[in-house]
């Protein structure tokens, strides 16, 4: 049994977990930083990337739904709307009506986008093997499985502070 008294045990399990919500924003604003470097060796903006990425992983040949992009990326599908006519412009994105609903827009990169995808392969494939260096490949799934389910538990605690106000 501790005998640490337990408003002295639960002080630190806050400061811990206050320290946790600054490491993880730091860590949101260096990816973000990441994001950037590589949207601007494509002339788009970091938010644009990050669509064009959620594409590559989404399409799985018949085009990605714009309600599918922005669940992935936690923004209005207005916003995918607007930034994908952007991309589109600019030969990055193809968008069309999906056969099954014409109100549904499908879009799917095009050649030009997984050819310049591609050439930045090796050096994503560099950067990752240099920031998760210290980790098995075990000890990487594990984080991810836990990142995963602190993602869901602040999914829901969000809708309940939001209920709560």
């Amino acid at each position: 049994m501790s005998t640490v008294p337990m408003d002295e045990s639960a002080s630190k399990n806050q400061d811990v977990i206050r320290r946790f919500a600054w490491e993880i924003a730091a860590i949101s604003v260096h990816l973000e930083e990441i994001r950037y470097f590589w949207a601007k060796k494509l002339g788009i903006s970091g938010p644009q990337w990050m669509m064009i990425v959620a594409l590559a992983d989404l399409d799985k040949g018949d085009g990605v739904p714009v309600n599918a992009v922005s669940k992935m990326l936690h923004v209005d599908p207005s916003f995918v709307t607007t930034q994908s006519k952007l991309l589109e412009k600019k030969g990055f994105v193809r968008r069309r009506p999906a056969k099954e609903d014409a109100r549904i827009v499908k879009m799917s990169l095009t050649d030009k986008t997984y050819k310049q995808l591609a050439s930045l392969t090796s050096q994503q494939e560099s950067l990752n093997e240099f920031i998760f260096a210290e980790f098995s490949p075990r000890e990487l799934d594990d984080l991810t499985n836990k990142l995963a389910v602190l993602k869901r538990r602040l999914e829901k605690a969000r809708l309940k502070v939001a209920a709560d106000f």
